[in-house]
């Protein structure tokens, strides 16, 4: 997820050359560095010349403790552009200009970059940043798509503000952070999520009590966005069946937007018969007020009002017939009491292949936080209790889970 600032997967050990070409955009890529380094990655920075008139070596070597390469032929080092190319996990060029673009589509190794990518074997993401009418020109598309048959990733460009007094458009780079996004998904490569399709569903419902009010949990979604974001990083594609929040959607991931477990039960029963797996993480209300008051409830009225409750749809237990054949399909199940216990007696009614439990009234653990502590459940296999880990490692922990039964035939 955005903001995260501690070596991860897939970063950490890992080789990135970042390349930075002539464009305004240019600035962004010292954001970029930064956030690759304190991700885990060593990054090298490649400045074509045109780079060096808007940005210079010097911020990127202070950012990553790594030297900034401008120079095809540097004193002493004659197949620089051989080693960067052979060392590389991934090269990511941010910005990507039309020029750029032009040169790399054709084949040509004029300066350090476009040679560089010329001898190396790694994924390459280039990240076009241009002015629409550049971007949008037949030459533009044509070089973008002879580079995506080359076997490029394209990334971006983002509609949006361009350069002072040129509005807004195609053309605009992504923001650092789904740069960073789509380097991570090139340097996760084959995983047996690759072209699944993963349905994700986070965050609490609303039940409304009155057009103002309503019966809610304290769920950020943090969780499910979090294994939003790493199923994309592995490959997927997916969608977000998302209660409120104020997180920001994860790169690459399909939104959907619902506010209470009705509209939840109708999104998931639509997504699920075209998925692969489906991992349920949203706090969907258990209860809901049975007849919400058309305008707001005034105190003036006098009294305390007095709410009566029913309960809602079980989404997992409704949405069953739905599932498709080889369907893997992830339950959570929040406990303040004998979690182990009640959640073996979820997996088996539920007919989960995972269930994910965990303690609500564990520090750390839960809601509102950044961590969790989770034991793992599974049909015919000794539970799992990891330790206490940010959201983002338990995220792979389960779809490390869920790639297991893929792989063993179970969605094929």
């Amino acid at each position: 997820m955005p903001g995260s600032r501690a070596p991860r997967r897939p970063f950490a050990g890992r080789r990135v050359v970042l390349g930075v070409t002539g464009g305004i955009a240019a600035y962004k890529a010292i954001a970029i560095a930064r956030d690759l380094t304190l991700a885990g990655a060593s990054v090298d920075v490649v400045l074509t010349e045109g780079a060096m008139e808007f940005v210079r070596p010097l911020s990127f070597e202070a950012l990553t403790g790594r030297p900034a390469h401008v120079s095809m032929y540097p004193a002493g080092d004659p197949l620089l552009h051989i080693r960067l190319a052979r060392d590389a996990d991934c090269i990511v060029v941010a910005p990507a200009t039309a020029n750029f673009l032009a040169r790399a589509a054709n084949g040509m190794a004029d300066d350090l970059l476009t040679a560089t990518l010329l001898a190396t074997e790694a994924p390459v993401v280039l990240c076009p940043a241009m002015n629409d009418r550049m971007f949008a020109h037949p030459a533009t598309q044509s070089n973008l798509a002879r580079l995506r048959e080359i076997g490029y990733r394209i990334a971006g460009p983002a509609v949006g503000p361009l350069a002072w007094g040129e509005g807004e458009g195609p053309g605009r780079m992504l923001e650092p952070e789904e740069i960073v996004g789509h380097a991570g998904r090139a340097l996760e490569g084959a995983t047996g999520l690759a072209g699944r399709r993963v349905v994700v569903t986070a965050g609490g419902t609303r039940e409304a009590i009155d057009p103002v009010r309503y019966v809610g949990n304290r769920s950020s979604g943090r969780m499910g966005y979090e294994i939003a974001a790493a199923a994309w990083r592995r490959g997927a594609e997916v969608v977000l069946i998302a209660g409120p929040s104020h997180l920001p959607v994860p790169v690459g991931v399909q939104l959907r937007r619902i506010e209470t477990a009705a509209q939840m039960l109708e999104a998931v029963r639509d997504e699920l018969p075209r998925a692969d797996s489906l991992v349920m993480a949203a706090a969907v209300a258990d209860f809901r007020p049975a007849d919400p008051a058309a305008d707001k409830i005034k105190k003036e009225a006098g009294g305390v009002p007095e709410i009566r409750l029913e309960a809602t749809d079980d989404v997992l237990r409704a949405t069953r017939d739905a599932r498709p054949a080889g369907c893997v399909v992830v339950g959570f199940a929040l406990e303040t009491a004998d979690a182990v216990e009640n959640g073996r007696r979820k997996l088996d009614g539920k007919g989960l292949d995972l269930l994910v439990v965990n303690d609500a009234t564990e520090p750390g653990a839960g809601f509102e936080v950044d961590t969790n502590r989770v034991v793992l459940l599974a049909p015919g296999v000794p539970d799992e209790a990891l330790p206490l880990l940010p959201k983002s490692e338990v995220a792979d922990h389960i779809l490390d889970r869920v790639e297991q039964v893929l792989m063993a035939g179970r969605g094929a």
